[in-house]
């Protein structure tokens, strides 16, 4: 299958048909390109502020409610998108106030099949910025997605920094790490968590990043990074474990490439098996002692 991950800047629109206009023109270009899965990144939802105004999309709270409150049609339209060009589509992130959790919101991505049926992926671990000022909240557990281009996982941004939650999901090909990260600090360490991530499960992972300054809005208002596509750097991968990558805060789509049978081929007969003998670890890290070389 071809990737097509993202670097996407946000744009103050000011009308949903702006809006539908950049959406729909983002994914048209990357399937004439080929691509059967594209990832939009982290908070990538939060350009809907604009649309109930620079004082809506100026405040933390009355943006993340705007934006939550125009996710029903956001939806709609991925859907459509997904349907109409015969792809698979990870939406870009954004605050979801969903009743059955509680009063905060989630950081929701909703994932989208070439059917039009949605799924969707909460964040487990929140930054200390969504902990305070946004006050946001972990959603729903880990999902796997089992789709016509093999398993799908979802961790959002901060949470493929943490390997217990990358192994929970151990057993998909492909793990989608959309993110927003205002430093290059920001980036590598969440670059740093996918590359990871795709040596331990023997899978690939794509990272997409917001990029820009969107000063209007406080949750994304400056942004780095780029799109980039990690595979284990073992036998039918680079040996870098980099299958693709764009050009630092540049927008547009960076594509990769990707061989289901080189993952399970990799999985079974690499130089390395680190998937597989993740269990050796279990009791050892038990067995600290402290040794005095004063």
């Amino acid at each position: 299958m071809k990737i097509a991950t993202a670097a996407y800047p946000l744009d103050p629109l000011t009308s949903w048909e702006a809006y539908t206009a950049k959406i729909t023109d983002w994914v048209a270009r990357a399937a004439s390109n080929g691509a059967d899965l594209l990832v939009f990144p982290e908070y990538a939802g939060m350009e809907l502020a604009m649309l109930n105004g620079p004082d809506v999309a100026g405040q933390v709270e009355p943006s993340l409610r705007a934006v939550s409150s125009y996710m029903a049609k956001a939806d709609a339209l991925h859907s459509d998108l997904a349907r109409q060009h015969k792809l698979h589509i990870l939406a870009g992130s954004a605050p979801v106030y969903d009743s059955a959790i509680g009063p905060r919101p989630v950081n929701r991505a909703r994932f989208f099949a070439p059917s039009g049926a949605m799924g969707h992926q909460d964040k487990q671990i929140m930054t200390l910025w969504e902990r305070a000022p946004m006050a946001a909240v972990p959603g729903g557990p880990l999902h796997v997605f089992d789709t016509q281009i093999g398993k799908i996982g979802i961790l959002i941004c901060y949470d493929c920094e943490f390997p217990l939650l990358g192994r929970a999901l151990s057993e998909v090909d492909v793990l989608l790490v959309p993110s927003c990260t205002e430093a290059l600090s920001g980036y590598w360490r969440v670059r740093i968590g996918a590359m990871a991530r795709a040596l331990e499960a023997q899978c690939v992972t794509v990272m997409a990043s917001l990029v820009g300054q969107a000063t209007w809005n406080e949750v994304a208002d400056i942004t780095t990074g780029t799109g980039g596509i990690f595979g284990p750097p073992d036998i039918g991968f680079p040996e870098t474990g980099v299958l693709a990558e764009g050009v630092l805060n540049q927008p547009g789509w960076t594509y990769a490439t990707v061989d289901l049978g080189a993952i399970a081929h990799v999985r079974a007969s690499g130089g390395v098996l680190n998937r597989a003998h993740w269990a050796e670890q279990s009791g050892r890290e038990g067995r600290v002692t402290a040794l005095s070389l004063r």
